[in-house]
């Protein structure tokens, strides 16, 4: 099981925008759309821009270099659904929005 970390408060993103957190050695984009938070990888796969300063429309966020766009829900790329980055399970607990990251996941860190 994962552990669940605090990323900011209810509130402090507006709809449609994003924010970097770093989180178990990772850098991960939460993201507060369509009346709910949602959490993807922050570094697009194609040239490596942070997607949290990406367009957000739809449950998708779209690439601020190059337009790969991806959905929030699941991190699968809209436009070719063989690519992925890793998404994470985000529950608000009274006014705190938390990301669970497991260790075991690539990359993190305990």
């Amino acid at each position: 099981m994962g552990e669940w970390r605090t990323v900011c408060r209810v509130g402090e993103l507006a709809e449609g925008e994003g924010k970097t957190v770093t989180l178990g050695g990772r850098l991960i984009a939460v993201f507060h759309t369509q009346g709910t938070y949602r959490a993807i990888d922050d570094t697009c796969p194609h040239m490596g821009a942070s997607l949290s300063g990406g367009y957000v429309e739809d449950g998708i966020v779209t690439c601020p270099w190059h337009a790969w766009r991806f959905r929030l829900c699941d991190g699968v790329w809209a436009d070719n659904p063989r690519i992925k980055i890793d998404s994470y399970e985000v529950r608000v607990e009274g006014e705190a929005v938390q990301v669970r990251v497991n260790p075991s996941e690539k990359g993190a860190k305990p």
